[in-house]
């Protein structure tokens, strides 16, 4: 008799890991996913504090680069908001980024005509703290000034104004000297003052805190990366918890039915215009509150850090991601905020002999899969033949690299990996293009009301009988 509970076999087969273990998580009731994942939000607390050998940033604190990778995990969750959830295509999103981070700036530093932090209404212990909900306020304003006109335009055409709003942010920032002190920038912005004592006399979130690797005491052994980390990791959670639920909720529904057809959204009775125009806000507000972090952490703001480049690098982070899956553009956060630290102390070439012999190296297996391509492609499956096009454009791209390091040799190595992140992150996006469009970990939709109930009923298994005329 045939069991019609069981998956076939060839569905089986075409499983993957991240499936099985989505499929693992969704069975989880709610308070089993929070009974997994409080543990795992644990681990990575004190991950700063004990960094494993092979993960350790040589040269770089740790810390500090888990603080970037929670910055950098605020700004793809509002971004997602807008070009995964809403499939709003923004190029401009540093320009909230920049909104955020010069309000806190202006409010607080020394350097600005709008400082409170002197004799005004802000006290230097707790003026962070206060600038974070304006900053979020401005910057959702600033999101409602920039969609209301624009978001009747679709396509490449919203692409480019919101490209020009992150230039315009950024020209308004170096050329009104007066206001955002031009190109020097503005310095000394507060930050929480949080723990100050004899051995931390600006607190746990001061530049100063280098904290104490002997030190038994976790508090005493973080640095002000990991404090800013640990703060980071507490907004996501909370914005998290924000963006799921309205994911769930009407508002959600909308964004999936504007993303995948907004004429048919239109046509079904969905306000298209107010939920794109939520969807700016929203992702806008948050981008504006990962700012504000920004500043707080590094004191320090001018108009060269929110560079158009800057926005490309935080799309990149969700199509890498996942566009859509709010976990997913996570990972991508991570990929773009570590690897380039990582790779940083990562030398190319260590000698010029050594580089001509790798390029020669390099010709060779090029040559190799030309001949097998040429010989004996059509005999291929689909994955051998993205697998030779894949190792071909790994094997050009090294190449290219190895001949430049050997023509610009200099001791210790020609270039750092970590200086080329533009370019292996460019190539990433082209291989991902041509394999996995989706993303690394591509959104799956589902039942949004009674979801969980639904899969629960579907997938718990019955009671072992027989189906049919064996019954």
């Amino acid at each position: 008799m045939t069991d019609l509970t069981k998956t076939p076999v060839k569905d089986q087969d075409r499983r993957g890991l991240g499936d099985a273990i989505r499929d693992w998580w969704d069975g989880l009731s709610r308070p089993g996913q929070w009974a997994v994942g409080v543990p795992v939000i644990a681990v990575l607390a004190i991950l700063p504090l004990y960094p494993p050998p092979l993960i350790d940033t040589p040269g770089v604190s740790f810390g500090g680069v888990m603080a970037q990778f929670a910055m950098y995990a605020l700004i793809a969750i509002g971004l997602n908001v807008v070009v995964g959830q809403a499939g709003l295509l923004d190029l401009g999103y540093v320009g909230f980024y920049a909104v955020g981070a010069y309000t806190v700036g202006l409010l607080t530093s020394p350097n600005s005509p709008w400082n409170q932090t002197d004799g005004g209404w802000l006290d230097p212990s707790w003026a962070w703290l206060a600038c974070l909900p304006i900053a979020v306020a401005l910057t959702a304003f600033a999101g409602l000034v920039l969609g209301a006109p624009t978001l009747r335009l679709r396509g490449d055409y919203l692409a480019i104004v919101t490209l020009g709003f992150g230039e315009i942010v950024r020209l308004m920032a170096d050329n009104l000297e007066e206001l955002t002190n031009g190109s020097l920038g503005l310095s000394k912005i507060a930050y929480p003052e949080v723990g100050e004592s004899e051995a931390h006399p600006g607190g746990y979130f001061s530049p100063g805190n280098l904290g104490d690797p002997d030190s038994s005491n976790p508090l005493e052994r973080a640095n002000n990366g990991t404090w800013w980390f640990w703060l980071g990791m507490a907004l996501v959670v909370v914005v998290l918890l924000v963006i799921g639920n309205l994911e769930r909720s009407r508002v959600g529904r909308s964004w999936v039915a504007i993303r995948e057809d907004e004429d048919a959204a239109e046509i079904m009775g969905v306000p298209t215009f107010k939920f794109k125009l939520w969807a700016f806000v929203i992702g806008a507000s948050v981008g504006g509150l990962s700012g504000a972090m920004y500043a707080g952490q590094v004191t320090y703001v001018n108009p060269k850090q929110f560079d158009i480049i800057l926005s490309m690098l935080f799309l990149c982070a969700v199509v890498l991601g996942g566009s859509g899956n709010k976990l997913g553009v996570i990972v991508g956060a991570f990929l773009i905020a570590y690897l380039p630290m990582r790779l940083q102390s990562v030398q190319l070439v260590s000698s010029e002999s050594t580089g001509y012999l790798l390029l020669g190296l390099d010709i060779a297996l090029l040559v190799g899969l030309w001949l097998l391509w040429r010989w004996r492609g059509a005999a291929l499956g689909v994955w051998a033949r993205r697998g030779v096009i894949t190792v071909s454009i790994f094997a050009v791209v090294f190449g290219l690299l190895l001949l430049g390091s050997v023509l610009l040799f200099r001791k210790g190595g020609a270039q750092t990996l970590g200086d080329l992140k533009y370019f292996y992150f460019g190539i990433a996006l082209v291989v991902m293009m041509i394999l996995r469009p989706q993303g690394l970990f591509p959104v799956r939709q589902k039942l949004l009301t009674y979801g969980r109930q639904v899969y629960q009923a579907v997938v718990r298994k019955p009671a072992a009988e027989l189906i049919g005329a064996g019954r």
